[in-house]
């Protein structure tokens, strides 16, 4: 197949475009160009998703079976998209967020579950929407937290910044609220078993690892990755409603029970995630953490201090 990124050079398009041209496909990247190509030789084409015109330019005499949007979050991003390949793709798939869910007192969300119009990724659910609507063979990827060698998300690096300093991992509420991690790598590898699974055209899929964990264990998970005693972390656990931290970000995950059914594509994709959490932890930590230096980086802890001397 002849299948076109957008973008491609980061995190899950790193993971992704690996697959594909181990696979045998002729993979083409569109972004700003502002990364190298994660495999060598393969096409680039540099322009702004986020003008319409400029994307017809340089896309309207491009022929693709394939389409993975891998960094549209409006409706607009993709739409320009979609009208240029509507009656051409044998496959548009979009990656959106289990983030569009509601939250809800019945858990684990699952892909039919109502989703919030008031949720930042509301974007997603519109592009969700709008792919249904349109009649293009559409299949969309709802992922639940991200994390893996690559990730710009502080997400597993929080843990890793506090543990390897030894500064206590100040957690909010009785840290039981329980979460779920999958690996970029996974996610990478269900979005490529979509392509020529006839069953995930017009469906939705969450995405993750196949375990939920609280946020304390998620703390030890991360100190035994690394090679430490779990038990001797330092958690402490504070009322966040007793803080106004404004747009400053006191823990990098969202106070709520928040995990993800995942059996709908096992089932569908014959797809298994290959990493458990502390494997996909450990594999972070060394490929990524350590090998980038990240435990010689100055880290500002000042929002951390302001909580430790309240509580």
């Amino acid at each position: 197949m002849r299948i076109l990124i957008m973008g491609g050079t980061r995190f899950i398009g790193v993971y992704l475009t690996k697959l594909l041209v181990q696979q045998g496909h002729e993979v083409v990247l569109f972004n700003r160009g502002n990364r190298p190509s994660p495999v060598e030789g393969i096409r680039q084409i540099h322009g702004d998703r986020t003008d319409p015109v400029q994307l017809k330019d340089k896309l309207s005499s491009e022929k693709f079976d394939a389409i993975f949007d891998n960094n549209g979050r409006e409706l607009e991003d993709t739409k320009p998209l979609v009208e240029l390949f509507k009656d051409q793709v044998k496959h548009f798939v979009y990656v959106s967020s289990a983030g569009v869910y509601l939250p809800s007192d019945q858990m684990p969300h699952k892909e039919g579950d109502p989703v919030d119009p008031k949720s930042r990724h509301k974007g997603k659910y519109e592009t969700e929407a709008y792919l249904a609507k349109i009649g293009i063979p559409w299949t969309s990827i709802r992922p639940v937290y991200i994390y893996g060698s690559g990730n710009y998300n502080p997400l597993e690096e929080w843990f890793f910044d506090r543990l390897t300093r030894n500064h206590p991992i100040l957690i909010p509420g009785n840290g039981l609220y329980f979460t779920q991690l999958g690996h970029g790598e996974d996610l990478a590898d269900a979005m490529v078993k979509v392509l020529g699974n006839n069953t995930a055209i017009g469906q939705i899929y969450n995405i993750s690892g196949d375990r939920f964990i609280t946020f304390n264990g998620l703390a030890k998970s991360c100190a035994e990755a690394m090679g430490k005693d779990p038990n001797e972390v330092k958690i402490v656990h504070y009322n966040p409603k007793a803080f106004n931290f404004g747009k400053r970000k006191a823990f990098p995950m969202r106070s709520q029970h928040f995990f993800a059914d995942i059996n709908k594509a096992i089932k569908e994709l014959n797809w298994q995630p290959k990493y458990d959490l502390i494997s996909g932890l450990k594999e972070s930590f060394e490929n990524d953490y350590l090998a980038l230096g990240k435990e010689q980086k100055e880290v500002d802890f000042s929002v951390d201090e302001e909580i430790f001397q309240r509580v």
